[in-house]
């Protein structure tokens, strides 16, 4: 079993309070729907507020208080272009030498967060003789699944766009000799830890080798940036698996913490995302607005 852990506590950059009300990512998903079916007429700001029922001053302090920071151009946020500017002037080079493990670069969150893998054997075994803890928690992209081990957070799951139970199906499916327990106060503290309150948290990584690398080399792409798959792919020594590498991506069991909405296509489109696209543009709004606070 390969472990690795943060040499050293970075500064952490000062941010508002995160929001986990419902309410606020409810409206921000609203706006994302109506910009993506009004796209070819470019909606401004105050048409996007009134399509979701608000006035510009309100629906700015809903967004204000969403993202944590008080942008001084709503616009650019609130474009269909965000994964192509991104990617233009936010990309990420992997860097090799980086590869024993997660560099200051790669915290997310800024949070003290450590990981570990487990071994191919464990793998195999479906999960077999594992107890997974899991509750349900609200967070600034809706409802979340967290699961957790005796190591630590092996399970992130969004349940807006599939719903509960369907989210609920798909984490349980991943390792199904495990023992699953519903327990909220196993989950509540790493909760606290993803929202940002200052506590550690460990990612216990339960996948495949190759899904491993993959999830590895995501977790090198700082908050704020982006990267493609193509560029994942070369990271990882197969240049040409491409398809392979989207299909890790995609079955990363732990969303928003390893960060595969992070990996984008080359031509700048969104790509996939296993909870939703909109989920996808919101993650990436949202840390877009913080860097650049």
């Amino acid at each position: 079993m390969r472990k690795f852990r943060v040499a050293k506590r970075i500064k952490r950059r000062q941010y508002s309070p995160m929001t986990n009300d419902p309410y606020h990512y409810s409206v921000i998903a609203r706006a994302i729907d109506h910009i993506q079916e009004t796209q070819n007429q470019h909606p401004k700001l105050e048409q996007v507020a009134s399509a979701v029922g608000l006035s510009p001053t309100h629906f700015q302090r809903v967004f204000s208080q969403w993202a944590g920071v008080s942008p001084k151009r709503y616009q650019q946020y609130l474009s269909l272009d965000l994964a192509k500017s991104m990617l233009r002037d936010h990309f990420t080079v992997l860097d090799t030498t980086h590869e024993t493990g997660l560099s200051s670069t790669g915290r997310l969150h800024d949070m003290f967060l450590t990981w570990e893998a487990m071994s191919p054997g464990e793998y195999a075994s479906k999960g077999a003789g594992l107890t997974i803890n899991y509750g349900w928690h609200d967070g600034p992209f809706g409802q979340m699944l967290i699961m957790v081990t005796k190591r630590g957070i092996c399970g992130l799951a969004f349940a807006d766009d599939c719903g509960p139970d369907a989210a609920m199906t798909d984490m349980t499916s991943r390792w199904p000799n495990a023992t699953f327990a519903e327990n909220p106060s196993a989950t509540a503290p790493l909760a606290g830890a993803i929202m940002g309150n200052g506590d550690t948290a460990n990612i216990h990584m339960i996948g495949a080798p190759f899904q491993i690398k993959v999830w590895e080399a995501l977790l090198q792409i700082p908050s704020g940036t982006v990267t493609t798959y193509s560029e994942i792919a070369a990271h990882v020594g197969n240049p040409r698996a491409v398809r392979a590498v989207g299909t890790a991506v995609g079955r990363n069991p732990v969303s928003w913490l390893i960060p595969c909405h992070r990996a984008l296509r080359k031509s700048g489109g969104l790509g996939g995302y296993h909870w939703g696209l909109p989920v996808k543009r919101a993650l990436l709004m949202r840390e877009a607005l913080r860097n650049a606070s």
